[in-house]
């Protein structure tokens, strides 16, 4: 039924898919410029979810000076609120959590509940990223 496929920006076809995706929930949904929302795509590792063959949700994550940055999850509107998120969440979290490093990102904050149900915590303040609200939160799993 689902299938999560990992892969590097190399990977046109992909990566075509995945970008296709945030560009129909960040850039056309959402108002995000699209200067803002293609950066660092070499340095990450992406995923992308399937349901048969039909490419319906992306992440990636990607290594900065502060730990390990989740970024860029978005499913497509149709799929939304059916455990879609969580599913390429947990799979993300599968890789990194054995890294030894912060595992943080930065949250909308129409979906910060969404990720405290999944183990992260709000630090400090709300702020702006790309005109959305958004809070900074870690990963925190409180199975530890």
């Amino acid at each position: 039924m689902f299938q999560i496929k990992k892969f590097t920006f190399e990977d046109k076809e992909l990566a075509e898919k995945a970008l296709a995706i945030r560009k129909m929930v960040f850039v056309d949904e959402q108002g995000v410029d699209a200067n803002l929302e293609y950066d660092h795509e070499e340095e990450a590792r992406h995923y992308l979810l399937l349901l048969g063959e039909k490419p319906i949700a992306t992440a990636r994550w990607r290594e900065t000076e502060n730990g390990l940055k989740l970024e860029r999850f978005a499913v497509l509107p149709k799929f939304r609120n059916r455990g879609i998120g969580e599913i390429i969440l947990k799979e993300v979290l599968r890789d990194v959590s054995s890294a030894g490093k912060t595992i943080y990102l930065h949250a909308q904050l129409k979906a910060v509940t969404f990720y405290e149900r999944n183990g992260f915590s709000k630090i400090g303040d709300s702020f702006m990223e790309a005109g959305i609200g958004h809070y900074l939160m870690k990963y925190a799993p409180k199975n530890l």
